[in-house]
């Protein structure tokens, strides 16, 4: 009969399980796990009538309708339902200069990207897809097709809310707007993600710890050297996740100038993909060793352009301002080599959690901050 299965204890293997189940005039053998759910391949199940029930939809949807299937993603309705990408950069991909017209257009194009559209920075985000139980009745947002099965349907983007069928996600372009009701905190969130919800150039904790610094720090002796009291730093980094750009760092509240210093670096330690990011990390490692100066300066600047738009633009920004840090030298006593030091390890981690890679690295951290302070003006 259509449908009918059994589960059978495997001879060879003791302990391990086959479901048959009958469709399409022929049965079907699976390898049947669990571990706590019942499952066969990744959707897991409370009982073994919601595998099979679940399967047999799969199974009917695939073999009734295959042609209908792999048409889904040839005709999307995905660009007409408010989710345009903006293809900025393929202006300068078409064009050939030479070095020095070729940063004039990549620095404009990078500019670009910073510059407000219908008062949104385009910066570009891709989608945070998360496998998803839908309740009811739901269509995919990218082929408006039905999202069938009982359970693990499609998949959503925590970020800003979309539901696609999970081969319609393959083809949506990086275009996510994060709800800001969907973002939790300030602190531990991915930096695209948090620039995108509150529609700002930088995270609101770098434009304003900055800016308090600047205002009444730049002179104090080993400013982002000298430690502030780690509690009340804790205090400032649940003020931003409490109150985002409204909370109040002001010096009636934190007199310690080396609190909002500690709390400025505690940001760019707690962001889960660094400043400078996994993927262009051994590339500046690389560009460090270079010994001709430079050289050296040409291909630091090369792998600054292979930056998401956001960090690239929170970097140049702090940059420009440990610069100013530096200018006050004879008072604070921190100049561009001091402040590659505190800062090197907390811009750029290696990808993968070695001790022994951090430690050999090290130096070469402290040499890319530190070139970076130093030639801001022409490398950004």
């Amino acid at each position: 009969v259509e449908g009918a299965y059994i589960l059978r204890e495997s001879q060879r293997q003791p302990g391990c399980y086959t479901l048959a189940l009958r469709f399409g005039n022929q049965t079907l053998n699976y390898r049947l796990f669990y571990d706590g759910k019942h499952f066969v391949g990744e959707k897991r199940f409370e009982s073994i009538h919601d595998l099979v029930t679940d399967g047999l939809i799969t199974l009917y949807i695939e073999t009734k309708a295959s042609e209908y299937i792999s048409k889904m993603t040839t005709n999307p309705i995905y660009e007409h339902i408010g989710y345009a990408t903006l293809l900025r950069e393929k202006v300068s991909r078409r064009l050939s200069r030479t070095k020095n017209e070729s940063r004039k257009i990549t620095s404009l194009v990078r500019r670009a990207a910073l510059t407000q559209n219908d008062n949104h920075f385009n910066y570009e985000k891709a989608h945070n897809f998360k496998v998803h139980t839908f309740r009811g009745p739901h269509w995919c947002e990218y082929c408006a097709n039905f999202m069938w099965g009982l359970i693990a349907q499609g998949v959503r983007c925590s970020d800003c809310g979309l539901n696609v069928h999970k081969q319609c996600s393959k083809y949506v372009p990086n275009d996510c707007q994060p709800d800001l009701k969907r973002i939790k905190r300030v602190y531990c969130c991915d930096l695209t993600t948090l620039v995108k919800a509150h529609n700002t150039q930088r995270p609101m904790v770098v434009d304003s710890c900055i800016r308090e610094i600047e205002a009444r720090g730049l002179k104090s002796e080993g400013l982002y050297r000298v430690s502030g009291f780690t509690e009340h730093i804790e205090d400032v980094k649940m003020a931003f996740d409490r109150d985002g750009d409204k909370a109040d760092i002001s010096a009636s509240i934190y007199p310690d100038i080396n609190i909002i210093a500690g709390a400025l670096k505690l940001y760019f330690r707690d962001l889960p993909i660094p400043v400078i990011t996994y993927d262009t990390y051994s590339k500046f490692i690389e560009a460090a060793k270079i010994s001709n100066p430079d050289e050296r300066l040409e291909a630091i600047h090369e792998v600054l352009m292979l930056l998401p738009a956001a960090h690239y633009e929170t970097l140049r920004y702090l940059m420009i301002h440990l610069k100013k840090v530096t200018l006050h030298e004879k008072e604070n006593f921190m100049n561009a080599e001091n402040l590659g030091i505190v800062f090197g390890p907390t811009l750029m981690r290696p990808p993968e959690d070695s001790t022994l890679a951090t430690l050999n690295d090290m130096r070469y951290q402290k040499l890319i901050v530190q070139i970076l302070i130093e030639n801001e003006d022409v490398l950004f």
